[in-house]
């Protein structure tokens, strides 16, 4: 073989290896010129094609053979109940089910600087004609679901198709903004029920990140939003929750009376369970991280 020959394959194979690893490294690389401001009150911003279009059918044909009629969590109780409310159909698919699952949870973390750990499974979402998920929070009411990784901070909204009409997420107690910051879709585009606040218009491959706490962790009421009803077409989304603690934590009955960090002890000795109450003690709403070093159970 002559020296051009083997230089000319060594570079083919160099260039070949580098796309591979690019292709499987790449997923979690995020390009923050992509993302757009559109509320401060609530805080929330939209990374425009944040998902591929191999990723976007990847999560709908997973979810396909297995969605159910959408449910919603009773504020007193905390269970789950249907709805008129939420007309949606459903299913969660379990964190790291194989490599493109991974990529995206991987690239959900890196653009929520949140860990994995505190997110729920991805729910794919599908809305037809007529359907909708009238206002509500994403924090919640009842003490029951705030036991497993405190109140859901952030919410990754991804949408995995665009929708003719209808379909858009709003923010109907959001402050207004000027037009240029406040929606990617112009004002003729939105459906009328979008119309009542600030709006985002679902297309394939965006995904809207909003907070649903301040931050000191008391739950934000200017972030109630809504799914407006599908006018024409179908709608496909997935849904990142993300709470202030592990998720993946087992909580044991009776074992709420725990420390949640390494420096608990250190640090109620330093005085911060009175410095640092919300963190350190919370509430009954939303029970602090070192309860026991503060001895408050």
């Amino acid at each position: 073989m002559s020296p051009t020959r083997l230089s000319l394959n060594f570079f083919f194979l160099l260039s070949f290896s580098l796309l591979i690893r690019k292709s499987f490294s790449s997923t979690a690389i995020i390009n923050p010129s992509k993302v757009k401001q559109i509320s401060w009150k609530p805080r929330a911003f939209v990374y425009e094609g944040f998902l591929t279009d191999l990723e976007c059918d990847h999560l709908i044909n997973l979810a396909k053979s297995q969605l159910k009629r959408s449910a919603v969590a009773d504020n007193l109780s905390g269970e789950s109940k249907l709805s008129d409310v939420r007309t949606s159909s459903g299913t969660f698919i379990p964190k790291g089910k194989d490599a493109i699952i991974a990529g995206i949870e991987d690239k959900i973390a890196t653009w929520t600087f949140l860990p994995k750990e505190n997110g729920e499974d991805i729910q794919v979402l599908r809305y037809e004609h007529g359907q909708k998920y009238e206002p509500h929070y994403d924090y919640f009411s009842d003490k029951v679901n705030i036991v497993r990784g405190g109140h859901r901070l952030a919410t990754v909204l991804m949408y995995l198709s665009d929708v003719a009409k209808g379909g858009e997420t709003v923010f109907p107690n959001a402050e207004q903004e000027p037009p240029r910051r406040r929606t990617p879709a112009t004002n003729d585009d939105l459906s009328e029920c979008a119309k009542k606040g600030i709006a985002v218009k679902p297309r394939r491959g965006d995904a809207l990140l909003f907070f649903s706490l301040h931050t000191n962790a008391i739950p934000d009421p200017v972030s109630l939003h809504s799914g407006c009803p599908v006018i024409e077409g179908e709608k496909w989304s997935a849904t990142k929750w993300i709470h202030v603690d592990s998720f993946d934590k087992i909580v044991e009955e009776g074992g709420d009376c725990t420390d949640n960090n390494a420096s608990c002890e250190r640090w109620a000795a330093l005085g911060e369970c009175t410095k640092n109450p919300e963190y350190m003690v919370g509430s009954a709403q939303l029970p602090g991280f070192c309860r026991r070093s503060c001895k408050v159970c």
